[in-house]
């Protein structure tokens, strides 16, 4: 079902496309300054993304839906909405999860990759390599060796990427329990939804657990194409790279300090607030704590974002649900705090331009309050939900006939002789 739908409708999209090139190919959509240049091209405009948009207003947008409107529906059907632009029905909700569980079984072969590893291998390092392991399974790969027309790459794009979001969920609670100790591997339950298998594999059987795992893995699906995990794969998908060896491109991006690994910091920094207080302080101490960091040249980790000038809605979301959910804890209750104090004191300090939580400041005190405190095992939940969103931009660049990406660069002599 999902493969004829876009069958349909990618050919409305490309007759789009081409009559946007046709008529007004030529007119320009940004400039560039030098010190965009030799600042990571931070807001330049040269990629197209049709999945998802960052309104510093409105925060994530996901094919023209606002995300606070959309939180209740399950990371299977925002799949398809960032595949096809539209909301599915319950069939078409059916199919997709039938898809995925599908390809839920791990092929053995992964275990013993991941067997093999050094016991203290990090969980990105275990996920990456039984993700590129994958690469045999990779249908993209036997249909381009066979001669597949430029028009079926997105088809067999889609079918690979099926087969790793379908087996994500087993690859990542396999490693959880394999790297920290936790006992036997778990059997998927074929009676559960996507997010709520992986919960139940984690070894978390908690009901409210199974709806915080099916809100975060929507959550984090998609952030525009420019942040460094869906641009590193959709860089390396250009190529013509398979889809495997293109996520973890990105995958490895998002390992990074500065990219996937902010919820730590932020629930570190929580936790050292209840330790140096021994619980939840009061709004004048914690203000008065907060203000003391500043001025010693600390940041409040969580606050501040790149683009939004306003909560990141990602993290009201994740606020709504601890409110409703958790009740008496000293970490979330923190967080609340934390949120009343902090955009005031930043503003009074003065130096950020943006005094708003982002998505980071809440999730990893959620994680913590249902037992899960292995930090460094983190990412790897951003890296399944993160992965929804890659493999759409993948597709969607593939069905557009997208050329592989190759901006121009110039030397600092370059410059000096040409200001």
């Amino acid at each position: 079902m999902l493969q004829k739908v876009l069958s349909e409708k990618i050919i409305s999209w490309q007759s789009e496309i081409h009559s946007i090139l046709k008529d007004s190919g030529g007119t320009k959509i940004s400039d560039v300054s030098i010190s965009q240049a030799y600042g990571g091209m931070r807001g330049v405009k040269g990629l197209i993304c049709e999945t998802s948009a960052v309104s510093a207003d409105e925060g994530l947008i996901i094919r023209g839906n606002k995300l606070l409107d959309i939180t209740h529906i399950l990371p299977e059907q925002v799949f398809y909405l960032l595949l096809t632009g539209d909301l599915p029905d319950q069939d078409a909700t059916d199919d997709i999860q039938n898809q995925f569980s599908k390809h839920q079984n791990v092929p053995e072969y992964i275990w013993d990759v991941l067997s093999a590893m050094p016991k203290n291998s990090h969980p990105m390092t275990m996920l990456s390599t039984a993700i590129q392991s994958m690469q045999v399974e990779s249908m993209f790969v036997k249909k381009y060796d066979q001669g597949m027309p430029k028009t079926d790459y997105w088809k067999w794009t889609l079918e690979d990427g099926i087969r790793l979001i379908g087996a994500l969920p087993g690859i990542a609670a396999g490693i959880y329990r394999m790297r920290f100790n936790k006992g036997d591997l778990i059997q998927p339950d074929d009676q559960l939804d996507w997010a709520g298998n992986f919960a139940h594999m984690l070894g978390f059987d908690n009901e409210d657990f199974k709806k915080l795992m099916r809100l975060y893995l929507m959550l984090h699906c998609d952030h525009e194409g420019g942040n460094v995990s869906a641009f590193s794969s959709l860089t390396v998908s250009s190529a013509l790279s398979s889809p495997f060896l293109s996520v973890v491109a990105g995958l490895n991006g998002l390992a990074g300090p500065l990219h996937g690994l902010a919820n730590q910091e932020c629930l570190k920094f929580v936790l050292d607030v209840r330790d140096h207080f021994g619980g939840a302080p009061s709004s004048e101490d914690l203000e008065e704590f907060c203000w003391e960091r500043l001025q010693n040249g600390r940041v409040i980790p969580g606050y501040g974002h790149a683009v939004l000038r306003c909560p990141d809605p990602r993290f009201t979301a994740f606020l709504s649900f601890g409110k409703e959910h958790i009740v008496d804890d000293d970490i979330f209750s923190i967080v609340e705090s934390l949120f009343e104090v902090v955009p005031p004191v930043l503003k009074k300090h003065g130096k950020a331009k943006n005094p708003w939580p982002n998505v980071d400041a809440a999730s990893g005190s959620l994680l913590y309050f249902y037992g899960l405190k292995e930090f460094n095992y983190y990412t790897v939940l951003f890296s399944i939900s993160r992965t929804m969103g890659i493999i759409s931009q993948m597709v969607i660049n593939r069905a557009m006939g997208i050329p592989i990406m190759r901006p121009k660069s110039i030397t600092t002599d370059w410059i000096k002789n040409n200001i």
